[in-house]
């Protein structure tokens, strides 16, 4: 439990009052100027309050603030401000920098410490509150993940090629997904929402649980019937995930049901199995999209022998497998090495 209260004045008769007054409830660490208290609050992880003026050599209050903000300890550790400063402004720019209360010198050591005391179990209260969501959130994403996984082996079961297909999958989503938001302000995501996608392109191929082993592992050409069945597994994928979404994380469930359906449309809307095209078509599906193309080319099947990287390049960059958004296909040029390398390593590794 953080136990200490930092006290920050240059005036060495106004650190030893508040000290006087706290002893006993708490530790007690003094500090003469902003620089040093910035380094004690960076190195100590049990400081319950800090009790701050604002006028003060090297580093003043409201810089002190500053990097509090900046740090983001302003959240967890409340700040008083303890001063003779009538400056309206300058209060005001306190507050809007996170102090919690500002104390009029002189003051009533009994009110100032009743009002520490509140405010500090307040903190206290919250931040282990934010503790156990974190812990919360923590499991669910750990639900999740194997979850998927699970869901994952299954498709492992019936279809020899798709266990290590996704773990490819999922490599070679997040460097082009990672490569497009960067490159392309429209398309631009977060990192959390990146791995929320490449945890989705897990589930892209599900729906092949549905389709049977005479199709789905047959070593020749698949009929004009049989390729129409296979098809399905876009859409037989997706009535899956409509029986589970209560136990999965929303934006996984989301993002795993728009790839699951929409991995095989194309740029110039004839793909399947809705013929979307453009940006109809998510930009996580159209990265999935890509990077099962590719894999696909580069993994051997038992319908094929593998192409080597730069046929399988040349065939996506050609149309011969579907057409595909130019600016997917220039980010993944430029993520051309990356890609190379993530998948010459996983190949070995499903060898």
């Amino acid at each position: 439990m953080k136990n200490t209260i930092l006290i920050v004045d240059d005036m060495e008769i106004n650190r030893v009052i508040l000290a006087e007054g706290f002893k006993g409830g708490y530790e007690i660490l003094e500090a003469s100027n902003g620089r040093q208290a910035i380094e004690i609050i960076n190195s100590n992880e049990n400081i319950a309050a800090v009790l701050l003026d604002m006028i003060m050599p090297e580093m003043n209050g409201m810089d002190v603030l500053r990097e509090m903000n900046k740090s983001g300890k302003i959240f967890h550790i409340p700040v008083f401000i303890v001063t003779a400063s009538d400056s309206e402004k300058l209060l005001m720019d306190a507050y809007d920098l996170g102090a919690v209360d500002i104390v009029a010198k002189p003051f009533m050591m009994n009110f100032l410490k009743c009002r520490v005391d509140n405010i500090i179990e307040l903190y206290r209260h919250r931040n282990d509150l934010e503790d156990i969501v974190n812990e919360q959130v923590e499991r669910l994403n750990s639900l999740n993940q194997s979850m998927v996984e699970t869901l994952a082996t299954l498709i492992e079961f019936r279809d020899c090629e798709s266990g290590e297909h996704v773990k490819r999958i999922c490599g070679l989503t997040e460097i082009l997904m990672t490569a497009v938001s960067d490159m392309y302000s429209e398309y631009h995501l977060a990192k959390t929402e990146i791995d929320k996608i490449v945890t989705s392109s897990v589930l892209h191929d599900v729906g092949k649980i549905s389709i049977s082993d005479g199709i789905l592992n047959k070593p020749g050409k698949l009929t004009r019937e049989e390729f129409e069945i296979m098809k399905q597994h876009t859409v037989k994928g997706c009535e899956i995930l409509k029986k589970i979404p209560d136990i999965m994380d929303k934006d996984i469930y989301n993002y795993s049901y728009d790839i699951c359906r929409h991995h095989h449309e194309r740029w110039d809307g004839r793909g399947y199995p809705d013929g979307l095209k453009g940006d109809e078509i998510s930009i996580w599906a159209q990265v999935v999209s890509v990077a099962d193309v590719y894999d696909a080319l580069t993994s051997q099947r038992v319908y094929k022998a593998a192409y080597d990287h730069n046929t399988a390049v040349n065939m996506i960059y050609n149309g011969e497998c579907g057409v595909f958004n130019p600016k997917v296909l220039t980010a993944f040029d430029k993520s051309m090495d990356k890609i190379k390398h993530k998948n010459a390593m996983l190949q070995r590794l499903s060898c």
